[in-house]
């Protein structure tokens, strides 16, 4: 058992520069992408990407909401898949939150771009492997 799964995993995640983010599409299939690492996140339950309001995994979301997020570290072939839902944010609020300098590169119009928006994961569970063990844990509140 980890002793401290908020550490243990928090400290994972914040070494990975590639975060794999997956949805669920109309004909109910798993679509997974890599995604640039989560710009915000609160322990291990609430993480902010950003990404295109334009985009196929933004208009799963829209009609689905449940997802999952899986961070590896191939080094030591440890990783962590975290399930919950995710809430596509267009308010002003969440959108400043998590710009930085440079996203223009990706969205023009800057921190009003309509094209630009944030993804708030909110985790329910996960499952951790290690040392070839994998161990279930819950997130609380």
């Amino acid at each position: 058992m980890m002793r401290d799964p908020d550490k243990s995993i928090g400290n994972l995640i914040d070494k990975q520069n590639t975060a794999y983010l997956s949805s669920v599409d109309e004909q109910g299939f798993p679509n997974t992408k890599a995604m640039l690492a989560p710009r915000l996140r609160e322990g291990i339950k609430t993480f902010y990407f950003t990404t295109n309001t334009s985009s196929r995994r933004t208009a799963h979301f829209r009609e689905n909401p449940k997802a999952c997020i899986y961070f590896c570290d191939r080094r030591f072939f440890r990783g962590v898949m975290l399930r919950g839902t995710v809430e596509v944010l267009e308010d002003p609020a969440a959108k400043e939150l998590i710009w930085r300098d440079g996203d223009t590169l990706y969205y023009p119009g800057g921190v009003t771009d309509p094209d630009y928006c944030v993804l708030r994961f909110t985790a329910y569970d996960g499952r951790y492997y290690a040392n070839f063990h994998s161990e279930d844990f819950q997130i609380g509140e």
